[in-house]
């Protein structure tokens, strides 16, 4: 038993995860039965007498899917791991954080940040899980990953489809000053820690091959290049809610 549970929540020595293979599009294309659900379903949901409750399930099952990553690291000590890799200093692992108290308050400004760094910062994630390389479907780090990276999209939808919140372009400012916050805090501890600290993929690019890889190597051309990805993954976010109003003030006209 020992050895069974120092293999699932272990880290491999070979790489397991491969890109595009049905261990990457399977999650993916559950997440999307499971979002047309909630699509489905919103009218229903709404009129639910115990919706809150369900919302706060929800909220727990999101604080906990990120928690267990660090629960998980406590123990990383005797498999190699160490601690100041893995600080706290991620846009996938605050968008959790901020989308579990959404869902309790339905706070419009924990939905506006959350909205963009989802739709825009863990996009990166789902095409290309670098970080899960050596984690396959026998690993606990493989369920944790993608649990994360999609159930902050369940809580988008979900207060989109069923409480009917959306965002408009002061939204997107304060996210993208959210995220300008995030930089500076992991371009600080980049520099803090040294190699192989590389919070946010700033630093340097990841040993195992991903889409990081087609960045320069130098730093401030990196630093350029991502923030205006950032931006174009920004505005293509907020293009549909722009249509829509300018789908309706023709309308109107």
């Amino acid at each position: 038993m020992k050895e069974f549970f120092e293999y699932f929540f272990g880290k491999g020595d070979t790489i397991e995860f491969h890109h595009f293979s049905s261990a990457h599009w399977l999650p993916i294309l559950i997440a999307l039965w499971v979002i047309e659900m909630i699509y489905r379903n919103r009218h229903k949901i709404a009129e639910l007498k115990w919706e809150k409750t369900l919302r706060m399930g929800m909220a727990f099952a999101l604080i906990i899917c990120e928690m267990s990553y660090y629960w998980r690291l406590a123990n990383m000590a005797s498999l190699g791991g160490n601690a100041h890799e893995h600080l706290p200093i991620t846009i996938c692992g605050w968008a959790i954080i901020f989308c579990s108290f959404m869902l309790l308050t339905k706070n419009q400004t924990l939905f506006d940040i959350s909205y963009f760094w989802v739709f825009s910062g863990t996009i990166f994630a789902l095409l290309s899980p670098v970080v899960i390389a050596y984690t396959g479907p026998t690993r606990f780090r493989y369920y944790q990953f993608w649990g994360e990276h999609l159930f902050g999209y369940f809580a988008i939808f979900y207060m989109i489809f069923v409480h009917k919140m959306r965002p408009n372009f002061k939204s997107m400012i304060k996210s993208y000053v959210g995220l300008a916050i995030m930089t500076v805090i992991a371009t600080y501890v980049n520099n803090l820690l040294g190699s192989p600290a590389n919070y946010l993929f700033m630093a340097e690019p990841e040993p195992t091959a991903s889409i990081l890889d087609y960045l320069p190597k130098n730093y401030f051309l990196r630093m350029l290049l991502m923030g205006g990805v950032m931006t174009i993954l920004y505005l293509l976010a907020y293009l549909p809610w722009f249509l829509k109003d300018r789908k309706a003030k023709k309308t109107i006209n």
